[in-house]
């Protein structure tokens, strides 16, 4: 039997089978839980509806995963129709995945100091405002001891040069995470982040995350990196009940290496090339 047997749930912002949302869903349904999957809405003129088509691929042969509808969290109107869908499909929920987060490449390719206001007022409102008007729209239908999880990354809390404007965006959402925290505690509503090391997904090209890899497996004290299944797993222990008494925290999954002060190993391989 497992830890979500019994337990239903909401996951937004799965891009294709490499997203960590989709790493973190797959483990709660092999676990026993049902969900309900969104997906970046297509462009009228999209006749393969790419983005759904991305998602599909992964539901596709779940019987738990109930059900898959479009989000633009920019709209309140279709985050109101995402939660009535999902009260009419799983009734209440017991756990709720936000993945989502955009940046204009044009801001994310300048230096910070170049961030256009739109860019910056849109990055902001797409990755971190509808953290807070999801909950928000949620909240009826979030049953007794309800957990949500968010994405962020170590950018938030230090300077990474290329993250840029998102490592703002993160900042911002690390802060939303411990004020979701507080509020919705009294309803026994937990609200936690995972900051996962480098991966290979959509958004992780967008921020170069192939040099990062290199930097991690060197520098990190497991000295490799992360699997999409190792952040699955800790996602989902988040989403669980065995993680009922942490809220307003930010889980680490990156090898250690956000504990390092120095560059440790890897000056190793910098002494021998010198």
């Amino acid at each position: 039997m497992g830890i979500f047997e019994g337990k239903k749930g909401l996951i937004l912002g799965v891009a294709n089978d490499r997203s960590i949302a989709w790493a973190i869903a797959k483990e709660i349904m092999n676990q026993g839980g049902v969900c309900g999957f969104t997906h970046l809405p297509d462009r009228e003129d999209d006749e393969k509806k790419k983005n759904r088509r991305r998602v599909t691929k992964c539901t596709d042969g779940w019987d738990n995963a109930k059900f898959l509808v479009p989000l633009n969290v920019q709209d309140d109107d279709q985050i109101r129709s995402v939660m009535a869908t999902a009260k009419a499909e799983l009734g209440s929920l017991d756990f709720l995945v936000h993945s989502i987060a955009f940046a204009d490449r044009d801001d994310l390719n300048r230096d910070t100091v170049e961030t256009s206001r739109d860019g910056f007022k849109m990055a902001m409102e797409i990755s971190v405002y509808s953290l807070l008007a999801v909950c928000n729209a949620a909240r009826p239908i979030l049953s007794d001891s309800a957990s949500v999880l968010a994405m962020t990354y170590f950018g938030g809390e230090k300077c990474v040069p290329g993250y840029n404007v998102m490592g703002i965006c993160k900042a911002a959402l690390d802060a939303s995470i411990r004020y979701l925290a507080y509020d919705l505690g009294p309803a026994n509503i937990r609200v936690n982040a995972v900051s996962a090391g480098p991966l290979k997904t959509l958004a992780g090209s967008a921020a170069g995350v192939g040099e990062m890899l290199k930097l991690y497996s060197q520098m990190s004290p497991l000295g490799r990196n992360i699997t999409h299944d190792e952040v699955g797993k800790s996602g989902a222990f988040l989403l669980s009940d065995c993680s009922n008494g942490i809220t307003g925290e930010i889980l680490h999954v990156d090898g250690g290496y956000n504990a390092m002060g120095s560059p440790g190993r890897l000056l190793d391989s910098l002494d021998d090339s010198a």
